[in-house]
């Protein structure tokens, strides 16, 4: 009896410690939220790739994050999706109307395809047309290379997989990257109000610092 009692209590404490282990002192249950605290703990900067899209000639990604400064939203999709990038638009339809509502210089929207080889800037622009989507608060780009675009999605954590019918399976989030082309923060679709209050408060800190750096260098 009294094995049993021990054996079992070392069996409960082995499990104790593994799960806290995995979990991350219980924080996350998830690779996804594994994934998302990790790059809440260290930014993560967006690999030099070249995208393109209507309004936007080939540019280097974190070149077109860091534009003007600012905190941009954004989210992977595809055109011919049917599924789930229905619901990106809706969120990031709603997104652009709040950020017109309640004008935010330091806050923008970014949906970038990984149907590069389908969505050229055509298809690109015709989507973005579809949406409604006002070209100087959201805009759309694709990775035309390949290689590339799967260096972007690997290094991002987006989960991209073809099925039998010429579609995809992907995971749906919203990504904050800051003024520094650093991808900070990843929200699920269902926290659009939160992803948007943690982007204009990150614009207005990095605008704050801003303003208080160049206050200092004129000292």
């Amino acid at each position: 009896m009294l094995r049993t009692a021990l054996l079992s209590v070392l069996l409960l404490l082995g499990g104790y410690a593994s799960a806290h282990w995995l979990t991350r002192d219980f924080q996350v249950w998830t690779d996804e939220g594994a994934r998302r605290l990790e790059v809440a703990l260290h930014p993560l900067p967006a690999p030099a790739v070249v995208v393109q899209g209507p309004g936007v000639a080939a540019h280097d990604l974190p070149a077109l994050l860091s534009e003007g400064g600012g905190v941009t939203l954004a989210d992977f999709f595809y055109t011919r999706c049917q599924t789930v990038c229905l619901s990106l638009g809706s969120s990031f339809q709603q997104l652009q109307a709040a950020l017109r509502d309640r004008p935010n210089p330091g806050v923008r929207l970014l949906s970038i395809s990984f149907d590069g080889a389908h969505d050229d800037p055509a298809a690109l622009r015709a989507y973005a047309r579809s949406l409604r989507a006002d070209p100087s608060v959201w805009r759309f780009v694709r990775v035309p290379d390949e290689q590339q675009q799967e260096t972007l999605l690997r290094r991002l954590g987006v989960v991209v997989v073809p099925d039998d019918r010429g579609d995809y399976e992907h995971n749906a989030a919203l990504l904050v990257f800051d003024a520094h082309a650093r991808l900070v923060r990843i929200f699920d679709l269902a926290e659009q109000q939160l992803a948007l209050d943690y982007a204009r408060h990150l614009a207005r800190t990095d605008a704050h610092a801003d303003t208080h750096a160049g206050t200092m260098g004129t000292l």
